[in-house]
């Protein structure tokens, strides 16, 4: 239970009001208002005062305390990915870019993501950048390494793109994934630069720019060719998300389809793992939730046998692979078009496993879904239905 809720408890047991706890408290009576509704942060004097005022038995204080360590926790994230930033205009900035071998690092960093909160991966990918800034800056590398390395700082710039967008910021997630496509234009790596594009578009769908989205899929897609990985696939399956937001069911269907041929053309893997590997289960995940935007029916039914089909295959996965935040996603994608079928029963069923998620694992994406099926189910179809309105009601208690 949150202070701001505690509080209230404990002042409406006491049958005291606002100005009497203030009186009691020494504390304006507005800025007690604002803390029970969640407006204003406690301090620890307002914490320890209401304790005693209203005999919580430290309750409050506790409450307090446990809040006041996460929001420092987030003014630390905040603040590294401030720094992170900045990194990121050095690396666009520099005209010579080079740095020093990083690859084992980058590479436990691209796996790990897959199983780890964005917040510890955004602070071990800062890190390992910044000593790759300072190994370039006292020239600590060989003549001979410039692509290998300028390779190493791109991935690095992706993963920071793809930790502040899960943190919910698409603006420093551009910067970091304008920096990643610098570093790919300087080693010639058409395959990192296909990923930065499809990365890009991500974080423009992310925003509802649709169109921004279709342009930076269809950059990418004129770089097709002899090149390893699933570069292809995954920039048709954003097309697909693109054109499924703009209402169009038959092209997003047709190029669901292409995207299908393009991972059965596949025969070299993806360089490197983890966050730049497009697996045949994250492309079950992408059909999922790009059909989720059309108008239900066939289209409903599809995606909710996508996702099944995705869940199932990361409940078969070691816990090392499994990709968490896009398999809880992915049951709300499956709740989505559960819900759009009238299956609501099952749709709550689905959304169970991220309901239970504790405050600190829900992604901006996953509370930006969520609130979608909420708002499905205050449609008149539904007005009537208990378990529409317990769903609906379980989603607000989202943290």
């Amino acid at each position: 239970m949150t202070f701001s809720t505690l509080l209230r408890d404990h002042r409406m047991a006491s049958g005291m009001s606002l100005a009497g706890l203030a009186e009691r408290v020494h504390f304006h009576r507005g800025f007690i208002f604002n803390v029970e509704a969640g407006c204003r942060a406690p301090s620890r004097r307002l914490a320890e005062a209401a304790d005693a005022a209203l005999n919580a038995d430290g309750a409050l204080v506790r409450a307090f305390e446990a809040e006041e360590q996460e929001r420092q926790r987030q003014a630390s994230t905040r603040r590294t990915l401030a720094a992170s930033l900045a990194t990121s205009r050095d690396l666009v900035e520099l005209a010579d870019l080079e740095l020093d071998e990083l690859h084992a690092g980058v590479e436990e960093t691209a796996i790990d993501y897959l199983s780890t909160g964005p917040g510890p991966m955004l602070h071990r990918a800062d890190a390992l950048r910044r000593d790759a800034l300072s190994r370039l800056r006292d020239y600590r590398h060989g003549p001979h390494e410039r692509s290998d390395l300028y390779v190493a700082a791109g991935r690095l710039s992706g993963i920071l793109a793809y930790s502040a967008l899960d943190l919910g910021d698409p603006n420093a997630a551009l910067e970091h994934a304008r920096a990643a496509g610098r570093c790919a234009q300087y080693a010639g790596d058409i395959e990192l630069l296909m990923w930065v594009r499809g990365t890009q578009s991500l974080i423009s769908r992310f925003s509802g720019d649709y169109g921004t989205g279709l342009d930076y899929v269809r950059d990418g897609l004129q770089y097709v060719g002899d090149v390893p990985g699933t570069g292809e696939a995954r920039l048709l399956c954003g097309e697909v998300q693109c054109l499924a937001n703009l209402g169009d069911s038959g092209a997003a269907n047709r190029t669901l389809r292409i995207a299908e041929q393009a991972r059965e053309r596949v025969r070299r893997p993806d360089t490197l793992a983890g966050l730049f590997e497009f697996s045949e289960t994250k492309q079950r995940y992408y059909a999922a939730s790009s059909l989720i935007w059309l108008e239900g029916g066939d289209d409903a039914r599809t995606a909710a046998t996508e996702a099944e089909a995705a869940i199932a295959s990361w409940e078969r996965m070691p816990p090392a692979q499994r990709s968490l935040d896009d398999e809880r996603l992915c049951h709300i994608y499956l709740a989505t078009a559960l819900v759009q079928l009238g299956e609501v029963e099952a749709a709550a069923a689905a959304m169970a496993p991220v309901l239970e998620l504790p405050a600190e694992a829900q992604i901006s994406w996953i509370n930006k879904r969520a609130r979608r099926v909420a708002s499905m189910l205050s449609a008149p179809r539904y007005r009537r239905s208990s378990a529409a309105e317990d769903l609906s009601n379980a989603i607000s208690a989202l943290g």
